[in-house]
């Protein structure tokens, strides 16, 4: 199993190029069910998840070719065989992005079997709101022996447009919905809808494809219902997680120093936690794709409450407790999106980090230099935590099961190396 080997304390300088977003790229690749043309994707991230995705929907007779094999960044997807409108459960159980096949599967075919997910163990994402929806919608759906199989009900020949109030925020429930209503018969209003950019690059997709939505960006999405989608190009929207990680990163190093340009940024998608990195002492310069972080005292800690777009993201939350684990004061973060999102903070501590939890709630108390040791991922960002941590550490730090880090990050390690991280990849 790969693990990471970071000797700590060096100062990072340089350039970093930021991928395309894993939470647009998911729900986009997805979207490729919904046309029997070509659909062409460019700033694909090569990581786990998208393999994981695009094998998923291989099985199914989606087809997803790479015109430069040697280059994984452009996909062109081919919908026209598509055998098989099932998602089976050795795949699905590894992530549970996967559920974001069913809306469109249903939509174009009438019929779709699609295993109930796995994933991070973050918490519960109940996926009953996907599923309220769809009922709206006029489907009929049954849950039996772990699958969920979904098919045409009132109406034979579609889904029908309805009003569809979610009880609760959900991103991949608004992709799922969304992407069922752009085929359905009549006008869908989602209200309630989740406002994340990743959900507004995937409804620009769909636009080029031909779909008719109206309210990108707003709680209140509103579809008019299309008989077929046609072809499109897309590029995926930069990774603001990712983004966010570097600046982190760079927060953590404190007076050992860090200037970093990061490239093929979107700023404008991470405002609340530019927001809080400047707080915490962080020089930030802005341009349109572009950030220019600059780092040399002590970061000063941040107090905030995770909650949905555009206030500060829930995947953003262990890589800030990092920085916090060093800064000068006491922090109060919150967590209201998940309810098992600290599993990080005993990982910290051992590398010397001063955090303890109450209810939902982790209070750090910075200190002055942590120390290398052996730690172990246990989610995607709780993994991009410790090797920030690891960053800012004295001596060396292993950090186990990094197979979570490669879900979300592309060759993270590589980059940070390039700007003079002492950090290698071992078996």
């Amino acid at each position: 199993m790969d693990k990471l080997s970071i000797q700590g304390g060096q100062p990072l300088k340089g350039e970093i190029t930021i991928t395309g977003a894993k939470n647009a790229a998911l729900p986009i690749l997805c979207a490729g069910l919904l046309s029997a043309e070509p659909v062409t994707l460019r700033n694909l991230p090569d990581l786990q998840d998208v393999r994981t995705i695009l094998k998923i929907l291989a099985q199914m007779g989606l087809k997803g070719t790479f015109p430069n094999p040697e280059n994984r960044s452009v996909v062109i997807l081919d919908g026209s065989d598509i055998h098989t409108p099932e998602a089976s459960y050795d795949l699905v159980k590894t992530m549970r992005a996967s559920i974001l096949v069913l809306g469109p599967l249903l939509a174009r075919f009438g019929h779709a079997k699609v295993s109930l997910p796995g994933g991070c163990a973050i918490g519960a994402r109940p996926v009953d709101q996907h599923i309220k929806g769809l009922k709206a919608m006029g489907a009929d759906i049954h849950i039996e022996h772990g699958y969920i199989e979904a098919k045409f009900g009132k109406n034979p020949n579609a889904l029908v447009g309805a009003k569809i109030l979610t009880d609760m925020i959900t991103v991949t429930g608004t992709e799922n919905l969304m992407m069922a209503a752009v085929l359905a018969e009549g006008e869908t209003v989602l209200e309630n809808a989740a406002r994340e950019p990743e959900v507004t690059d995937l409804a620009e997709l769909l636009i080029k494809m031909g779909a008719k939505i109206s309210g990108i960006g707003t709680d209140r999405l509103v579809i008019q219902g299309v008989k077929k989608l046609h072809g499109a190009e897309h590029s995926i929207i930069a990774d603001r997680i990712e983004t966010g990680t570097f600046m982190c990163a760079a927060g953590a190093m404190g007076e050992i120093g860090a200037d970093l340009m990061i490239k093929n940024a979107r700023p404008d998608t991470l405002e609340a936690v530019i927001d809080k990195l400047r707080e915490a002492g962080l020089q930030i310069e802005l341009g349109k794709d572009w950030i220019h972080v600059k780092m040399s005292q002590r970061p000063k800690a941040v107090s905030f409450r995770t909650s949905e777009y555009p206030a500060f993201p829930t995947d953003m939350q262990a890589q800030f407790m990092a920085m916090n684990a060093v800064a000068m004061g006491t922090s109060r973060v919150t967590e209201t999106i998940f309810e098992n999102r600290f599993m990080h903070v005993q990982e910290l501590n051992r590398l010397g980090a001063q955090i303890v939890i109450e209810g939902n709630t982790a209070i750090t108390e910075g200190v002055d230099g942590l120390s290398g040791a052996i730690v172990m991922a246990t989610d995607l960002r709780a993994s991009a935590s410790l090797v920030i941590a690891g960053l800012a550490a004295q001596g060396e730090t292993i950090v186990d099961r990094i197979y979570h880090l490669d879900r979300g990050y592309d060759r993270m390690e590589r980059k940070l190396a390039a700007v003079g991280a002492n950090i290698v990849r071992m078996k």
